[in-house]
C-alpha cells in the first residue's frame, strides 16, 4: 500500500499543499481531481521523487521511501506530452528502462512484445514514434511505464492532448488495463467525467487540501459543500433563509435536508442544491413560475435555462421567453451549508 502522510509544500512563498494525506491500495485507482493550481501535479512529483516536500512522508508498505532516488522507487509515470525518445522506434522506447536495468535482451523482447499486445500496438515494433498518432504515442508511453513492472503507476493528465472521441476510447482501454494489473494507480485530471470513468476513489483538491473524497457515485450524490458542488457542476445552487427545516428562496419555500453537522438557526442564510433532473414541468396551479431564457438540445433531453446560471432538464423544449411552471420530483432540497464553506 502507498501512503502519503501530511505533505506540505509552498510555491513562491505561498502554500501549495497543506497537510495532504491519503492512501492507495494495490489494485486500486485513485483520482486526484481539482482545478489548475490545486497542487495535483506537484503531489505526483513528490511521490515520484522528482520534488521534495517541506514536511510529510511517502511510504510503501509502511516504510518511508522519501530517501530513495526516483529510479529506486519502482514507480512509473505517464505524462500528457508522452516524453518519448524521437530518435528511437517503438520497441526501443518501450525497452529503454529495461536496458538501463540490464535486463537480458531476450527478456526485453518478450516483455516488449507482450506489452505492445496489451496496448493494441502489435506489429508497431519498428515504427518510429514520430510517425504515430497522438493516441498511439500515448499507448507507447503507457507500455514503457508498465515495462519495469512498477509498484505504483501515476498518470498526469495523460489524455489532455487528445480529441474527445479518442480520449473516450483510450480511457476505457486504460480502465480495463488498470483493473487487470496488480498495481496501485494515481490518476491526475481536472476533467470530472474522466475522473468518474477511471477512478475507484476520488480525492478532490482545493487550495492544497483534500476537501472531499469517496467513490465517484458517493461524491456526486453528496458533494457536501458549496465549492465541491460548484466545481463538479452537479446542479443549481439556491440561496435562501432557513426556517424550521425549510429554505425560503426566490422560487418559494422548500423542505431542506442537511447532512450531519450542519445545524442552522432560524433566519440564517443557507445554500441548497437543486439538481436539474429532479424537476418536472407542471400546470400553473401545481408549481412555481420560471421564465425560460434559453434552450439547448442535449442528446435525449433539453437543457432549459431559467436565468443566467440556473437550469433544468426537460423532455420537451419550451419556447424561449415563455413562462413555465415547475415542481420538485422529490420532496426536499439538499443543504450545502454556508456559501464559502470549502469542505
Amino acid at each position: 500500500m502507498l501512503e502519503v502522510h501530511q505533505i506540505y509544500k509552498t510555491y513562491e512563498g505561498r502554500p501549495l499543499l497543506q497537510g495532504v494525506s491519503f492512501h492507495v491500495a494495490v489494485g486500486e485507482t485513485v483520482c486526484l481531481l481539482g482545478p489548475s493550481g490545486s497542487g495535483k501535479s506537484t503531489l505526483l512529483r513528490i511521490i515520484a521523487g522528482l520534488e521534495e516536500p517541506e514536511a510529510g512522508d511517502v511510504r510503501w508498505n509502511g516504510r518511508s521511501i522519501l530517501h530513495l532516488p526516483p529510479h529506486r522507487r519502482e514507480m512509473g509515470m505517464v505524462f500528457q506530452d508522452y516524453v518519448l525518445f524521437p530518435h528511437l522506434n517503438v520497441a526501443d522506447n518501450v525497452a529503454f528502462g529495461l536496458k538501463m536495468r540490464g535486463v537480458p535482451a531476450q527478456e526485453q523482447k518478450r516483455r516488449v512484445r507482450a506489452l505492445l499486445e496489451q496496448v493494441h500496438l502489435h506489429g508497431f515494433e519498428r515504427r518510429r514514434v514520430t510517425e504515430l498518432s497522438g493516441g498511439e504515442q500515448q499507448r507507447v508511453a503507457l507500455a514503457r511505464a508498465l515495462a519495469l513492472q512498477p509498484q505504483v503507476l501515476m498518470f498526469d493528465e495523460p489524455l489532455g492532448a487528445l480529441d474527445r472521441a479518442l480520449r473516450e476510447q483510450l480511457l476505457l482501454e486504460l480502465r480495463g488495463l488498470l483493473r487487470a494489473q496488480p498495481v496501485a494507480a494515481i490518476y491526475v485530471t481536472h476533467d470530472q467525467e474522466e475522473a468518474a470513468t477511471i477512478a475507484d476513489r476520488l480525492l478532490i483538491l482545493h487550495q492544497g487540501r483534500i476537501v472531499r473524497q469517496g467513490r465517484p457515485e458517493e461524491v456526486w450524490a453528496s458533494p457536501g459543500s458549496v465549492w465541491v458542488a460548484r466545481f463538479l457542476g452537479v446542479g443549481n445552487l439556491l440561496t435562501g433563509f432557513y426556517q424550521e427545516g425549510t429554505i425560503q428562496t426566490d422560487w418559494g419555500r422548500f423542505p431542506l435536508v442537511c447532512p450531519a453537522g450542519h445545524a442552522h438557526q432560524s433566519g440564517e442564510r443557507v445554500m441548497a442544491l437543486l439538481r436539474p433532473h429532479e424537476v418536472e414541468q407542471v400546470t400553473a396551479t401545481e408549481g412555481w413560475p420560471a421564465k425560460v431564457t434559453d434552450v439547448i438540445f442535449q442528446q435525449d433531453r433539453f437543457r432549459v435555462y431559467l436565468d443566467s446560471e440556473h437550469y433544468v432538464f426537460l423532455p420537451q423544449a419550451p419556447r424561449r421567453g415563455a413562462q413555465i411552471y415547475l415542481r420538485l420530483k422529490r420532496s426536499y432540497l439538499e443543504c450545502l451549508g454556508g456559501e464559502d464553506e470549502a469542505g
